[in-house]
């Protein structure tokens, strides 16, 4: 048995740690606690902060982490610690503090956490592409378009640290397993990449005892079967291994707590201090333009495929065709008022309402009306997957170009993409980020809004 070999940056989670508790403590000195009380307090940081942390994957970084995961997971630990910390100060209520000293508190800490996160992330990559360090030695056994394409992300991107010796051909019949497992012995390769297309059972097999009795990472290519390059989830039922074709974020309790309450909040904020006043001022003008109802409800297809009645703003004259066609451009039947509401998506607030109740979320695939979803449902490829999570006001797809009217096969096609994308990918950041992206084309207008 060949000992362990390669660079692996071993102290660096155990370090990251020590580095983030240190700072919790060193700025909740501020609240001045006596010894005791400090003592407690400090001790349900460190415990808090370490369980919080392992369930989250928060120290689960790696060379080719994105910054923006880095965001991400930084921004979700804030969220959820926040609640740790307001929960301490509940129960010892004779220790409280004021809300902005513990607010301030908190900014602070994870203003600097993230700051030492994304630098030493930076400094790792520099390192790697500049001076050559913290790198692992690869190999590539098979020669297939995905293994080529493997070696030249290794060559184009030296930030991640990975230099390939060689990729071997097995078909060609110079090249013997034996000769791999020398080469590897005796330039104490890392890491071995094998295309699974390239190899049979047997040798499959004789890779991974090789792997295992000589401390080798081994790692595959699964370019022979297209399900393999899925977002698939890896389970075990009792020692029986199980591939289901999509793990989504939402099945998470956390996750649908963190979401639902983001809900809430924002749709809270929204009822109080927009609508209370915009839905009588709204009410007057669209009365007094057309007789009808100022608010229009439609029914619409939710989580689990369940229907329910979508609120908006009325922005047409009462036809019988609003539940069978969609609005077109120059559509004769808006109102002037509903022009301008739906320009500016002003017709969309009562959806909050929707998102109070539970049938809508802020973020998530938008809604069609019931007829539509029946017919997209038939010839839409996957358009079914929308339905594992609840709908949306505004969506991945709405601000990628793909709101509105639907003109094209492809307009459909695409939206489902983004869709599907969004539920096997979810996380808070990226929802603020579509908050954020949608306020902003509702203020700059977009060409489809009408």
């Amino acid at each position: 048995m060949a000992s362990k070999t390669g660079r692996y940056s071993t102290y660096i989670r155990p370090a990251s740690y020590l580095i983030d508790i240190v700072i919790l403590i060193f700025f909740a000195a501020q609240f001045n606690f006596d010894p005791i009380v400090n003592a407690t307090f400090f001790s349900y940081i460190i415990i808090t902060w370490i369980l919080l942390s392992i369930k989250s994957n928060f120290y689960e970084i790696y060379r080719y982490t994105k910054v923006i995961k880095l965001v991400s997971l930084t921004f979700l630990q804030a969220i959820i610690f926040t609640l740790i910390v307001f929960a301490f100060f509940g129960f010892y209520f004779e220790y409280g503090r004021e809300s902005n000293r513990i607010f301030l508190y908190l900014a602070k800490s994870f203003g600097l956490i993230l700051f030492i996160k994304i630098t030493v992330h930076h400094l790792l990559k520099s390192y790697r592409k500049d001076l050559g360090g913290n790198y692992r030695i690869t190999v590539i056994i098979g020669d297939s378009l995905r293994t080529r394409q493997l070696n030249d992300f290794f060559k184009i991107t030296p930030e991640y640290g990975y230099k390939c010796l060689k990729v071997f051909n097995l078909n060609n019949s110079k090249t013997q397993l034996s000769h791999v497992y020398d080469f590897i012995l005796e330039n104490k390769v890392d890491e071995i990449y094998c295309s699974m297309a390239e190899v049979d059972n047997i040798q499959l097999n004789q890779i991974v005892d090789f792997a295992d009795n000589n401390l080798k990472v081994l790692k595959f290519l699964p370019d022979n079967k297209d399900i393999y390059s899925r977002k698939l989830n890896y389970e075990y039922y009792g020692f029986l291994p199980i591939l289901s074709l999509r793990k989504i974020p939402f099945d998470d309790p956390l996750n649908k707590f963190i979401k639902r309450s983001l809900d809430i909040i924002i749709s809270l904020l929204v009822l109080f201090f927009i609508l209370s006043w915009l839905t009588p001022l709204l009410a007057i003008i669209i009365k007094i333009e057309s007789k009808g109802a100022v608010f229009f409800k439609q029914k619409r297809n939710g989580l689990d495929y369940k229907e329910f009645y979508c609120f908006k703003f009325r922005s047409m004259k009462p036809n019988l065709q609003a539940d069978l066609h969609q609005v077109s451009k120059n559509d004769k039947r808006i109102t002037k008022v509903g022009r301008l509401l739906r320009k500016t998506s002003f017709d969309e607030l009562p959806q909050f309402y929707n998102v109070l109740l539970g049938d809508m979320s802020v973020v998530g695939p938008r809604p069609h009306m019931v007829s539509h979803t029946h017919m997209y449902a038939e010839n839409v490829d996957k358009f079914m997957v929308r339905h594992f999570i609840k709908p949306g006001i505004t969506g991945l797809a709405q601000v990628s170009g793909y709101r509105g009217e639907v003109e094209t096969d492809q307009d459909i096609i695409n939206r489902v993409k983004y869709d599907i994308f969004y539920l096997e990918n979810w996380s808070l950041l990226l929802d603020l980020k579509i908050v954020i992206q949608t306020v902003l084309n509702a203020i700059k207008g977009e060409k489809k809004a009408y």
